[in-house]
């Protein structure tokens, strides 16, 4: 029987990525600069409708970093950031001396709760301390709420920087995720949508600002004939060879959402008739998630006693890789410390909810065991 292990989201080439590594060997382009670097921001632009500039960086950390430089924000600032999310989404606000404030989350999509981020800015601004930006992220895909997010940032003035790491191909009403925010953030980690082995991108919504962006990203050289710096900077530009990589993994960004959103799709078949389980789906048909992550949430009491780490530890005895959903930046020792708005949906998200494999190389065989597996689970 084949036990090899089922990954959660494992990195999925294409085929043409060598052809590009290797145009770069041939032509000693293996520095941060190239054709290719040109080529994926170029390919990335055409992918976005052409609505915003893109900056290919070393990671999508280093993109939401170099959001907050944009956005001036500083030491003693203070910025909103969304709970449920990854650590790389609250970092920068401290590489930057700045205050995180943390923001639950609402049940719809999981994301930024409108609500509880008005509550937060007008606290904040009580306190005598106005927000700065507001970080905004699209849980495993799924777009927060656009409109209503924007309404509280406009009335107030603060920009949002549009955490679009697990969003890419993802949309709201035609609209593609990347560009909703005054500044977005892209991620080509090895567990994305599409990668680079590791790398990023921001996106901006002139050309002028991703120079300053690329300005920033090169560590800051002035115009000048030797090496001058009046500004500080950053080695965080994306490398020729990475870039190559992702330029053959564009050619199949499509396909990937495809088999992203089949993935959705063939879970949500297998636990229709399960009490207790549900899985995270869209509101409404004005939001388009690519499922770069399908999550799944488990209500013991209606599940006859079965909770998500009992699921995950019968999957890890099938070597089948799942994960709790991200733990709350509230609730993590290194952020327990600052101020949170909300209630407990980010908390219960966590405690309840589990990521299930969701690559789109999963074969049909692959499927067969999980579904087999979680079947035999719920016999």
């Amino acid at each position: 029987m084949n036990n090899s292990k089922i990954w959660l989201s494992s990195p999925h080439m294409g085929g043409n990525e060598q052809k590009y590594v290797q145009e770069a060997f041939d032509s000693n382009w293996v520095a941060p600069l190239g054709p290719n670097v040109t080529g994926m921001e170029q390919d990335l632009e055409m992918y976005l409708a052409n609505q915003a500039s893109v900056g290919a960086l070393s990671s999508g950390t280093a993109a939401i970093h170099l959001g907050l430089v944009l956005l001036d924000v500083q030491a003693g600032d203070t910025v909103l950031c969304q709970s449920m999310t990854f650590s790389a989404s609250a970092n920068p606000i401290l590489y930057q001396g700045a205050t995180p404030v943390f923001i639950d989350s609402e049940w719809d999509t999981w994301n930024l709760c409108p609500i509880a981020l008005e509550e937060a800015i007008v606290s904040e601004i009580a306190k005598g301390t106005k927000p700065k930006a507001i970080i905004a992220v699209h849980l495993y895909g799924v777009p927060y709420q656009i409109e209503a997010v924007r309404a509280v940032a406009d009335a107030y003035e603060i920009p949002i920087l549009e955490d679009s790491a697990e969003a890419l191909g993802s949309s709201y009403k035609g609209q593609k995720c990347g560009t909703f925010g005054d500044i977005g953030v892209l991620s080509f980690n090895g567990n994305k949508i599409i990668t680079t082995s590791g790398g990023g991108a921001i996106v901006t919504p002139t050309a002028a600002l991703k120079e300053k962006a690329i300005f920033f990203a090169t560590q800051s050289r002035d115009a000048a004939p030797h090496y001058q710096h009046s500004e500080i900077g950053y080695n965080y530009r994306m490398s020729n060879i990475c870039a190559g990589i992702g330029r053959g993994q564009m050619e199949v960004l499509d396909d990937h959402v495809a088999q992203r959103r089949l993935m959705h799709d063939f879970y949500a078949s297998i636990f229709e008739e399960v009490p207790g389980l549900t899985v995270f789906t869209v509101p409404n048909t004005d939001y388009f998630a690519n499922y770069w992550l399908s999550a799944i949430l488990v209500d013991p009491e209606k599940a006859n006693g079965m909770t998500r780490e009992t699921m995950r530890l019968a999957l890890e005895t099938e070597n089948i890789e799942s994960r709790p959903l991200w733990k709350p930046m509230h609730l993590q020792p290194i952020f327990e410390k600052y101020p949170y708005y909300g209630s407990t949906v980010a908390e219960t998200l966590f405690e309840n909810g589990l990521c299930l494999p969701s690559g789109s190389n999963l074969t049909v065989d692959d499927r067969n065991r999980i579904k087999t597996a979680i079947l035999n689970l719920f016999a």
